[in-house]
């Protein structure tokens, strides 16, 4: 069986956002039942120097551009692996293989904020595990 690189996007994406969808989903049942305002667990940090929820998810869900990874052709996607695709970081750009962007850049930074979204809620003790995290990946 052949790896693509659009094979390992969505598959990869989807279970991420699935399991973000899950548990915002629950944090904001847990913020209505006990009578919190959202905007406390929109705004909470779980440290001074990390952004708070609402910044994680947008780092989340617009890193790997969401609908962009979903609707666009395998084809694409899968050709040239090792071409190079040059990427603005803030004042510079940097360069990266395709596959490398993928590997090294998307899929890190998707679990880092989806992650971080999971335990800033976990610690605002919406009753959350690793199951909702992950959102039941395939077997």
């Amino acid at each position: 069986m052949s790896v693509s690189i659009a094979s390992v996007a969505r598959l990869a994406t989807d279970q991420m956002f699935a399991g973000l969808d899950g548990v915002l989903r629950k944090g904001a049942a847990a913020a209505l039942s006990k009578g919190v305002d959202e905007g406390v667990y929109l705004n909470w940090r779980l440290a001074p120097d990390l952004l708070p929820l609402t910044r994680q998810v947008q780092f989340a869900t617009e890193i790997p551009a969401r609908e962009h990874i979903k609707g666009r052709p395998s084809v694409p996607m899968d050709a040239d692996p090792d071409g190079e695709i040059k990427v603005p970081m803030g004042k510079e750009e940097r360069a990266f293989t395709r596959i490398n962007f993928l590997q090294h850049f998307i899929l890190p930074n998707l679990y880092f904020h989806t992650t971080t979204t999971y335990l800033i809620l976990r610690h605002l003790g919406v009753d959350i595990g690793k199951l909702d995290f992950m959102a039941a990946p395939p077997r």
